[in-house]
């Protein structure tokens, strides 16, 4: 495919996830009780919800190379990998809403979506869990000789916590199928990811246990697309696991009602000039497109969520005996 289709494509893709995530966080205003906010009842979308706006770059550069076969485990700041791996957005909305014909029958909300057509094993609200989940998926690939992957996104404040270096431990001692990729948007919740974690971050960790790391600028689509190209290749060869570790900016709060007071305004402005979804877009015209076919995906990205919005109005909500299914019993019947 030509570098102006391609990253055309990409940049849809990224569109399509800045609208979703900016109706997401109007929709939810009102929903969570938390930063001297309070739930009014009000909200479409209730409960906590953690944007990925900002880091479209990543998504959409590492997804374009997989496969609905191929395997994905997400964060809790997980939108962006979803839409990116080819699930329905009309369906995720309906998940936001809560409603019965979202992908986990409006029990999962916006941290526990999965879609098992598309191989999306499900967001996490625990940071790191998504790390030995997608480390037995890829174990069960390779016992099963397939020529799938898994891509397991985390972010940077998951290099602190003990899953990180069992997964990378596992993976590389059993030559797992599996690219991890570092999430890096500088921010753990409400505190600066840097004075934390010490020495270099995820890339030297990743090769003190053996794992070839690439860093690459996550703001770039281009860049993650094509770095994401080669290291999908490596796995899917059977040449064991590797880590991309890209550098983002996580524009929005830790939650949409979280207006991050604890960082310097400047940071966040300097960060807004190195949006991912301009810099493709001043990409896509360097090579001949123009502002108006630009537009055109912006505005049907606007379209697509808009209808999905409309559907998640009308949809209906799960039934009461909803409650009991999904559900996991541990003794003899008996409910405590």
């Amino acid at each position: 495919m030509p570098k102006k289709d391609a990253l055309a494509a990409l940049y849809l893709c990224m569109a399509r996830i800045r609208a979703f995530e900016n109706a997401a966080e109007i929709l939810s205003q009102g929903g969570v009780s938390a930063y001297n906010k309070t739930a009014d009842g009000s909200a479409k979308v209730r409960g906590p919800l953690h944007l990925s706006t900002g880091q479209e770059g990543v998504a959409a550069g590492v997804c374009a190379h997989l496969t609905p076969r191929d395997y994905l485990t997400s964060t809790h700041r997980g939108h962006g990998h979803t839409l990116a791996k080819g699930a329905d957005l009309g369906r995720m909305m309906c998940e936001l809403y809560g409603k019965a014909t979202g992908f986990n029958g409006g029990k999962g909300g916006s941290m526990h979506i999965a879609d098992f057509s598309v191989g999306m094993l499900g967001a996490n609200g625990v940071v790191a869990a998504g790390l030995p989940i997608a480390v037995g998926a890829a174990h069960a690939q390779k016992l099963q000789g397939r020529s799938d992957i898994t891509v397991c996104f985390f972010g940077d404040g998951a290099t602190n916590r003990g899953p990180f270096l069992e997964a990378l431990n596992w993976a590389q001692v059993h030559q797992l199928p599996v690219l991890f990729v570092c999430e890096d948007n500088r921010w753990s919740a409400t505190t600066a990811s840097g004075p934390m974690i010490a020495g270099p971050g995820a890339s030297a960790r990743s090769e003190s246990l053996g794992i070839a790391a690439h860093l690459v600028d996550g703001n770039d689509v281009w860049a993650v697309h094509e770095k994401a190209a080669e290291l999908v290749q490596t796995v899917r060869s059977g040449h064991g696991p590797r880590l991309l570790h890209a550098l983002t900016y996580r524009v929005k709060g830790h939650v949409s009602v979280d207006l991050a007071a604890y960082r310097d305004p400047r940071e966040v402005e300097e960060a807004l000039k190195n949006d991912p979804i301009q810099n493709a877009r001043r990409a896509l015209l360097a090579l001949g497109s123009s502002d108006a076919a630009c537009d055109q995906m912006d505005q049907q990205a606007q379209a697509e969520v808009q209808s999905a919005m409309q559907s998640a109005d009308q949809a209906p909500w799960p039934s009461v005996s909803a409650a009991y299914t999904d559900i996991q019993t541990t003794g003899a019947g008996q409910w405590f």
